[in-house]
């Protein structure tokens, strides 16, 4: 096995546990919500908060990681994370249970950055997109873990030992991210920066929001539908049981890695924005056909969450364009700026989705379609002048 091989596995372990403890809640909200009494505005607020602290470690993660590599910043997080998933397992309120949820965001706020950090100096640019998009879809099978799998398991040893035994894997996982990854090939120095380069570049740049504004409500819609509404939608608006909510879940996931697995090969193929701006609109036509008749035939609610799972998993090309837009010296602190953005896309859609809930499901999907329809109007002229 070559070290590049390596570490692209090890660091895999590490992201199936994002993936997995990210959705967690679209599985167990019924038991939250009986077992603490929570709203869905709460349940919202505090699924949330993962993305939020995730999201604000993004800020100093990309300049540690552009200094000190991934190799000790991310299993240094990660041993938070596991804090994290004891405080959510032994959690009797409200706080507490948000407490935990945001520590597994701190945990896991460098699972997707680290890699693709460590992916910009052990494979070529070439293969940039490609590499990324295999990742991401190895790793999305944490979510398909945390749907059908979940919903057994947690009838098994319930939700509280679900994340008891998840904190000791999340300690095993991050001695092996310390000692079985190496931030550079041998004899190979992490780049550094001219002065001259900083982040004001990045956050300056028009590209980087027209870039970042997409993120903001198709990654960030995309993980709020799968990790908390997209079960809670059949839940409540369909009154569907647990295993069958498992099952409509597993079938979003299971396109998802399909999406992830084909986006890269399709844009180093088609051009990467032009197979963003696509995917972005096929994805759009979801929540908007689930406002206007949320009460479809079951093949066709099937149809919706695969379409939804398949072409919502483009979004990782919004951090591969992000790479190939700003020096290599800058990688970690542009991947991780629209990555920022992205999670609190994420935050906010999944909090917002819930406030809106009071006026019913199809009215905070008709927002949530608007949102989207703005943010590729204002991608477009990407593709015209940048055809990645």
């Amino acid at each position: 096995m070559s070290a590049a091989v390596r570490v692209f596995l090890v660091l895999l372990l590490a992201y199936f546990l994002s993936y997995f403890f990210r959705a967690t809640n679209a599985v167990i909200s019924p038991d939250l919500r009986r077992d603490l009494g929570l709203t869905s505005a709460e349940l919202g607020l505090m699924t949330s908060l993962f993305y939020l602290t995730f999201a604000l470690v993004q800020l100093p993660l990309g300049g540690l990681l552009d200094r000190f590599g991934p190799r000790f910043v991310h299993p240094t997080l990660m041993l938070l994370g596991a804090v994290g998933a004891l405080v959510f397992a032994s959690a009797q309120s409200f706080a507490a249970l948000s407490l935990g949820r945001a520590l597994l965001g701190v945990g896991f706020a460098a699972a997707l950055m680290g890699a693709l950090k460590a992916f910009s100096l052990w494979f070529p640019s070439s293969r940039y997109a490609s590499v990324s998009g295999l990742y991401v879809a190895l790793g999305a099978s944490g979510a398909i873990a945390a749907s059908s799998p979940l919903a057994w398991l947690k009838e098994q040893i319930g939700w509280r030992g679900v994340f008891e035994w998840g904190a000791l894997v999340i300690v095993l996982v991050a001695l092996t991210v310390a000692l079985g990854v190496q931030n550079t090939p041998k004899g190979t120095p992490l780049p550094q920066s001219k002065p001259q380069e900083g982040a004001g570049v990045i956050w300056k740049s028009g590209v980087f929001w027209r870039i970042g504004a997409l993120n903001f409500v198709l990654g960030g819609g995309f993980l709020a539908w799968q990790t908390l509404w997209g079960g809670d939608f059949l839940y409540k608006a369909r009154g569907m049981g647990g295993l069958e909510v498992g099952a409509l879940l597993f079938a979003f996931s299971l396109a998802a890695v399909l999406g992830y697995l084909l986006s890269g090969a399709l844009a180093d193929r088609l051009g990467l924005s032009r197979v963003l701006l696509a995917a972005s609109l096929g994805f759009a036509l979801g929540p908007l056909l689930l406002a206007l008749w949320p009460q479809m035939p079951l093949p066709l609610l099937y149809l919706v969450y695969l379409l939804m799972g398949f072409t919502g998993a483009f979004n990782i090309l919004s951090l591969a364009q992000a790479r190939l837009s700003f020096p290599t010296a800058l990688t970690g602190r542009a991947v991780t700026a629209i990555n920022f953005l992205g999670f609190i896309g994420v935050f906010l859609l999944q909090w917002g989705l819930g406030v809106a809930l009071a006026w019913g499901y199809s009215t905070a999907l008709l927002l949530w379609s608007g949102l989207l329809f703005l943010a590729l109007l204002g991608y477009l002229p990407l593709v015209r002048e940048r055809p990645l």
